[in-house]
């Protein structure tokens, strides 16, 4: 007797952290442009309309995913003074970033920000007000942070990937034809440019990237 065709007994059942697997799977796979209702319900093998009793709609799931990961980050007991509170929940965020780049382009695509990372932007925020600056001087200061860390982080993260593709870097066939009479200084530096450019100055640049803004804006 033949077998019926179709799917038989009860549909797939999904959970929250079932989507937010699979969600994060297309994201790391595919990048988040490519990650939709539709596409993550297909990978889950349910119809779409299952997944919207989790979700609203595309912006709610990078959200929800943001959040999930953000939620399972250790927390740092933070230190008295605001100078140093602003810089382990700015360390925080970069390194946390660093583990999952893909979350970068999320963030930088919309500024979408979920509750549970919020605890940083609010002790950078915070700190600043400690230290004596005013609301809009001490926004300012988080989003100059921000700024510096995101960009930090996509320009390794890419050439990271150029390199895994051993693909030809533009910048040293600029070196190589370096006329030293024009660029000297640039010259001098010669061959030592992509080791000293691939070292990790982070923390370094960090600290004199915050003690410099707190003292332009506590003039």
């Amino acid at each position: 007797m033949p077998r019926p065709s179709g799917r038989i007994g009860r549909p797939p059942s999904t959970s929250r952290p079932q989507i937010l697997e699979a969600a994060r799977a297309i994201l790391d796979r595919d990048g988040w442009e490519k990650l939709t209702v539709r596409r993550l319900a297909a990978e889950l093998g349910v119809g779409a309309t299952t997944l919207y009793h989790h979700v609203r709609d595309k912006d709610d799931l990078l959200i929800q995913l943001l959040d999930h990961y953000a939620d399972r980050l250790p927390r740092p007991e933070l230190p008295a003074d605001p100078r140093e509170r602003i810089i382990t929940a700015a360390t925080v965020m970069h390194d946390s970033l660093a583990a999952w780049p893909q979350a970068v382009e999320v963030l930088t695509a919309d500024d979408l920000l979920g509750e549970s990372a919020l605890w940083m932007v609010e002790t950078m925020v915070g700190g600043a007000l400690d230290c004596g600056l005013g609301a809009e001087q001490a926004v300012e200061l988080y989003r100059n942070i921000w700024y510096y860390t995101v960009g930090e982080i996509l320009i390794r993260v890419r050439a990271g990937r150029r390199a895994e593709e051993d693909r030809p870097r533009y910048r040293d066939t600029v070196f190589a034809r370096l006329d030293a009479a024009r660029y000297p200084s640039l010259a001098a530096v010669g061959e030592r440019w992509p080791e000293l450019a691939a070292r990790d100055t982070y923390a370094r640049g960090l600290r004199a990237f915050v003690d410099g803004l707190l003292a332009q804006e506590s003039k």
